[in-house]
């Protein structure tokens, strides 16, 4: 898949979006594009009520998007409440991106990042009752002896370092704005 995708995955309380956070930066310390996307499994809402995106969307728009110079934000209906593939969702909005970093998905064919941490619990969803091929690291809280790398569950920048290499990035070279 271009760009690549890797999907950081665990149970609920483990530290997943913090891990994901230092992950984004220390990418994007190294000079990436990085994109993120985030499963939720339940139905969210990003529009409040009252508020003329709101408003657009209630009337009916079934996609809304909202646009200044410094971000685009869209809010599109899925049909019948049919979430698309995720594989289409970065085509759709992340094709630009060097690599793709999302949360959840666990189902999914994505490789993923195992987040562990003893106090939720010993097994691993990709490592206990089923082997999900997918794997291709884990960070934890202690030390594992799995068939995959693992990092200690603070060190992002190990982690984006075994990315780069994982996925062969090679930082591409991007024009300087120049000064007006």
């Amino acid at each position: 898949m271009k760009p690549p995708v890797v999907s950081l995955v665990a149970k609920s309380g483990t530290g997943k979006t913090t891990l994901l956070v230092k992950l984004i930066a220390a990418l994007k310390g190294r000079g990436y594009r990085v994109g993120a996307i985030k499963h939720d499994a339940h139905h969210f809402d990003i529009d409040h009520p009252g508020k003329d995106s709101w408003r657009l969307t209630a009337a009916g728009a079934e996609t809304m998007v909202i646009t200044s110079p410094a971000k685009i934000a869209l809010v599109k209906l899925n049909r019948e409440n049919e979430e698309p593939p995720v594989a289409e969702t970065i085509a759709l909005y992340c094709r630009d991106m060097d690599i793709v970093l999302t949360e959840g998905f666990k189902r999914s064919t994505l490789p993923k990042i195992e987040v562990h941490r003893q106090a939720c619990g010993r097994e691993l969803l990709c490592r206990g009752a089923e082997n999900d091929p997918q794997l291709i690291a884990v960070a934890s809280d202690v030390a594992l002896h799995l068939d995959v790398p693992v990092f200690d569950l603070d060190d992002a920048q190990g982690l984006a370092t075994f990315i780069v290499q994982r996925f062969s990035l090679a930082i591409p070279l991007r024009e300087e704005k120049e000064s007006s």
